[in-house]
């Protein structure tokens, strides 16, 4: 018994030093980095803190920033389990070609991919041109921000979902069938609950990547005050101000914003795999 009591004891063999270098591990490269935050904003007092965050500037950014991530994450979130879908469910030539190309922004600098849709989507550009001539601008609007948002956030939902779909199996759509429910049905009582936490995950992911986003957007968006400019294109322009407490201060509002929202949808997704288990 006694035996068997410290077998179970220890959680993974030399848990204490492998948990000592972990905390150390996140407080190195994650905790003392933001604990800057905070710690370099309080330098300048609560007044000019809140006129610093408050400025009519500043919320605009803030709010073109959320804006355009949540919607880049909603739109990656629909197609992104249709693009994973198809690509576990079904074979077609240059399959293969396609799933190499959804890792193609995780390799892609991110200043290069801004370089090139800023050129696909100019009023010359390939893409760029039919749409001018429909009246729809997209360089240095708001919608070009989306663009590039969708396009470096798609890889983080494609690839949650790719493995959990590998996993649902067949079987249990054709019980479904075989009980007569319709395919709808099956989508909507089978396919989704299972998916559902992981493709949250995989939303969440895309709109945490898209709010700190920079490179690619810096070109397409224009950086125009009130209008196209993102928080952390603020924070960058602050900085070569010299104004290292401003930037602290806007930057530490987003990451203040940034951590409710995951927060919300991580306790979300923990109430979903209670449900989904009961």
């Amino acid at each position: 018994m006694l035996t068997a009591s410290r077998k179970r004891s220890g959680v993974l063999p030399g848990f204490g030093l492998t948990l000592g270098f972990t905390l150390l591990y996140l407080s190195l490269l994650v905790l003392i980095p933001l604990a800057g935050l905070p710690i370099r904003s309080t330098s300048m007092g609560w007044e000019a803190f809140w006129q610093t965050v408050s400025d009519p500037r500043v919320t605009s950014s803030y709010r073109l920033t959320m804006t355009t991530s949540f919607l880049a994450a909603c739109i990656n979130g629909l197609f992104g389990l249709i693009v994973a879908w198809v690509l576990v469910r079904y074979r077609f030539p240059g399959r293969r070609f396609v799933d190499a190309a959804i890792d193609l922004p995780f390799a892609l600098p991110t200043a290069v991919a801004g370089i090139t849709l800023t050129t696909l989507y100019a009023p010359n550009g390939w893409l760029g041109r039919p749409l001018a001539k429909l009246g729809i601008p997209v360089v240095f609007t708001p919608s070009g921000i989306t663009i590039a948002l969708i396009f470096i956030g798609s890889p983080f939902v494609i690839r949650t979902l790719q493995p959990v779909i590998q996993d649902l199996d067949v079987e249990l759509e054709e019980a479904a069938t075989s009980l007569g429910a319709g395919r709808w049905q099956v989508i909507r009582r089978v396919i989704l609950p299972y998916l559902f936490p992981a493709w949250l995950t995989g939303v969440a992911l895309a709109f945490a990547r898209a709010i700190g986003e920079y490179g690619s957007v810096v070109f397409i968006a224009g950086n125009m005050p009130m209008r196209t400019e993102i928080t952390p294109l603020l924070i960058v322009t602050k900085l070569e101000q010299y104004d290292y407490a401003g930037a602290t201060a806007v930057a530490l509002v987003l990451l203040v914003m940034s951590f409710a929202l995951l927060l919300m949808i991580n306790l979300l997704q923990g109430w979903t795999e209670r449900r989904i288990a009961h």
